[in-house]
């Protein structure tokens, strides 16, 4: 329906359309090392669409079926990506929905672009430069790879973004659109103590929900949970 979508770069950008009713429309970006197709964001663009709600989830240029290169992917050139998306739905009251450095990746864009009119982060990233050093620690760039993944090679691109961006808890005072962190409990990848300080620096209305309980991935039940209460908050804001 929206055609090729392609970043800045010349990058043609693989999405799936889920169909829904009216103008709103909600923008599902995934973590890193993921793509479009992680079992919990198709559940829940699949939610989305039950409720009368458009959904585009999408892969980050050089993740998935998307073009471009891994060793090139770090959160600013995502930024770009996701408002290459953004571009491309005109006429939608939008809301992104990002999981874990796709989180990063939605407070980031939110606070300097006004079409993101409702936010959700769902296991979001906070503390960059720490997740780096804690997750790939161990690794030398350019030369080892992301939890020994052979197709995750850690770039010294990555590791300097994220060093660079550090938090992006202060960019949250940046804007005021409403705002639900979903954080589960049981979450050993992004601590939910990530969403616990940025709420800090969140300006009203923002919300943050605890699941108990609940993996990174939001394995097992945690999936139908989140997509239950995630569901329903965006159909009563957008």
């Amino acid at each position: 329906m929206f055609g090729e979508i392609r970043n800045e770069h010349g990058e043609r950008l693989d999405y799936t359309y889920h169909k829904g009713n009216g103008n709103r429309i909600v923008v599902i970006g995934h973590g890193v090392t993921g793509n479009k197709d992680r079992p919990a964001l198709i559940a829940l663009a699949e939610g989305l669409a039950e409720a009368g709600i458009s959904t585009i989830r999408f892969s980050f240029s050089g993740n998935g079926e998307s073009e471009g290169k891994f060793v090139d992917s770090t959160i600013s050139k995502e930024v770009g990506d996701l408002g290459t998306v953004l571009d491309s739905l005109k006429d939608y009251k939008i809301c992104y929905v990002g999981h874990s450095m796709g989180g990063a990746v939605g407070v980031l864009r939110a606070a300097v672009d006004e079409r993101i009119e409702v936010l959700v982060s769902l296991a979001g990233m906070v503390h960059t430069n720490e997740f780096a050093k804690r997750e790939f620690g161990d690794a030398i760039p350019d030369k080892g790879f992301m939890w020994d993944e052979p197709d995750c090679p850690l770039s010294q691109a990555y590791v300097d973004d994220m060093a660079l961006i550090d938090s992006v808890a202060k960019q949250a005072s940046k804007f005021g659109v409403p705002w639900l962190l979903v954080h589960g409990t049981e979450d050993d990848i992004v601590p939910i103590q990530d969403s616990i300080d940025i709420l800090q620096y969140a300006n009203e209305p923002t919300e943050l929900l605890e699941l108990p309980g609940v993996d990174h991935v939001f394995s097992d039940d945690g999936a139908p949970l989140m997509v239950e209460k995630v569901v329903a908050w965006i159909d009563q804001k957008l």
